[in-house]
Order: C-alpha cells, then structure tokens, then sequence
C-alpha cells in the first residue's frame, strides 16, 4: 500500500512558507551579487590607469627650446622653482583643503623625475596619475593640462630632463587625515559631469589665445570660483576667485570692459595696468615667469581671448 501524505487543515500552505521565503531570500543574494559586481567594474574602471603611447622623449636642441618656452607658458616655474632658481620644487601651495608643496621636476632620479619615460609625462600632464598609476592632486592643474598637445607634453618633457638633476627632498603634502588619493578618482568623474565642452573657434588668434590661457596658462585655477568640492564652477569662469591668502581678480568680459586688447597685452608683459598702476601679489611671478618670457604675437593672443573669446 503506498503512502500518502496526510495534511490537516492549513499544513499545506505552512510546508510551502519557508520554500518561498528560502526563494526570496537567494533573490536577494542574487541581486546583491549583482550590484556589488557592478560597484567593483565602476570603482575599477575609475582607478585603472589610462592607457598613454609610449612615445620616447626628444632630445634634439629644437625639442628642448620649444619645450623651454612651453615651460614659461605653461607656469610651470612659478610654482617649482626654489631659492635658488632651479625647479627642485618645495614652495607651500595652501588651500581650504591643506597645504601641497610642490614637486621636485628636475632630472634627479631619486628625488625627480629622472626616471621617468615619455609615457609617465603624458599620464601626469594629461590626466593627473604619478608613473605608479596613483592620482595626483589637483592642486597640479592636470585637469587644464588635459588639452595639451602630445607633441607639446614631450617638448616640455625634453626640456625638463635636459636641466641639471638637483637633489631634493620635498615635505609631504599636509592634510587632513581623512583625504587621500584614492578620493580623486570620485572627484574627477563629478569635474567631468560638471565641465562643458570646451568652445571651439575658427579665429585662429582665439584659438591659440585659448590655449594659452585655458589649457597651458590654467587661468581658470585661481581666477575661477569654485564650489564646497573644489570643482570649478565653469559657468562662471574667469569671474574671480578665493584663495586662503585673498581674493582673485575677475579677468571675464565684464571685469576687462574698460581694457583694450593693447592694455592687456602690455599688462600680461610688464604687469601694468591702464591705470598705472603695476600687479603685485601672486601675479608678479606669473608676469615674470609666464606670460612676460612670451612673444608679442601670444600675448597678443592672449589679449584677443579675454576680449573677444569669452
């Protein structure tokens, strides 16, 4: 005789509860698997390194003269350069995030960049990674560094590791202990949603007075605003700018109303302006270092983009 299970009122229904929370419950799971597989891809696709050419740096004396002239473009010595006129770097950079010191960027390679091949100067200049795959901070403008030219990046490179090495040993950067350089993946990806296209223009004056200023001269670092995160707030650009030391001027449309283009470029040559008076502060530097060892042709460029780019 077979044997038949005998149930009496609701045990049916009571023997089939626990199969459907069971089955609920490896949904669950299920589901969580899922999402944290799709976290993990997107955390590393925002740490993976970018894939750069590995082009060799030039050596030729037309590579490090172009590259000599990049350097005073790109402002690079008003930040690195020591006591004693080399780029070993140490100079306190503050902001309401701490203090940077700049890097050491001559060819020493214990303390420099002398080991550093053409590819480690593309990934730190173009997206803000050390050789190692680490992030920068963006107290070094990677991020309007990011429109350089390869062919520029390599120039600036020929140059750097045609100076004499130097020995120095830079503090580390003082922050607070909750920030690190993990953190600058997420920052990045939220100044990528935030920046615009950049502009295009077919004045080829404009164009190169772009450049200039935006990407090689990152203008936008200090006369720009910016939000609680620090991401530049791009719809006000050139608008003005704080920094722990002071205000920033505005150098926008409205700020130059009453400047020509000959006032400015003479500015951005001697730090004069219209009214007599000459730029003191962080600009001196800047004038001196960057758009002063320019040619009257760029800063004239220059002038024409604050004029007539904006």
């Amino acid at each position: 005789m077979a044997f038949r299970p005998f149930f009496y009122g609701n045990s049916v229904v009571a023997f089939q509860a626990p199969l459907l929370l069971m089955r609920e419950h490896t949904l669950k799971i299920k589901v969580l698997i899922v999402l944290v597989a799709i976290v993990s891809v997107a955390i590393a696709a925002l740490m993976r390194s970018p894939s750069v050419n590995d082009i060799a740096i030039p050596s030729d004396n037309d590579a490090i003269e172009r590259g000599r002239y990049l350097v005073h473009a790109g402002g690079c010595i008003s930040c690195h350069e020591d006591d004693a006129g080399t780029l070993s770097g140490g100079m306190a950079i503050e902001s309401p995030f701490g203090t940077f010191y700049a890097s050491n960027i001559t060819p020493d390679p214990v303390t420099g960049i002398g080991n550093w091949q053409g590819s480690d100067f593309l990934l730190a200049l173009k997206h803000g990674r050390t050789p190692e795959g680490s992030f920068y901070f963006p107290a070094f403008p990677y991020r309007a560094y990011a429109d350089i030219s390869e062919t520029d990046v390599l120039d600036i490179a020929a140059y750097l590791m045609s100076l004499d090495p130097v020995t120095a040993s830079t503090p580390e950067h003082d922050l607070p202990a909750w920030t690190g350089r993990w953190q600058m993946a997420g920052w990045n990806l939220l100044a990528d949603m935030a920046e615009p296209e950049p502009a295009s223009y077919d004045d080829p004056q404009l164009a190169r007075g772009a450049y200039l200023a935006q990407t090689l001269g990152h203008c936008g670092e200090c006369h720009t605003p910016r939000n609680a995160l620090g991401i530049p707030q791009y719809d006000q650009a050139f608008a003005g700018g704080e920094l722990p030391d002071g205000h920033v001027e505005a150098i926008n449309t409205e700020a130059l109303a009453n400047w020509s283009e000959d006032d400015l470029a003479l500015f951005l040559f001697i730090g004069l302006k219209p009214d007599g008076d000459y730029v003191g502060g962080k600009m001196e530097p800047v004038i001196e270092h960057n758009t002063g060892q320019l040619t009257d042709e760029d800063r004239q460029a220059m002038a024409a983009f604050f004029k007539r780019g904006l």
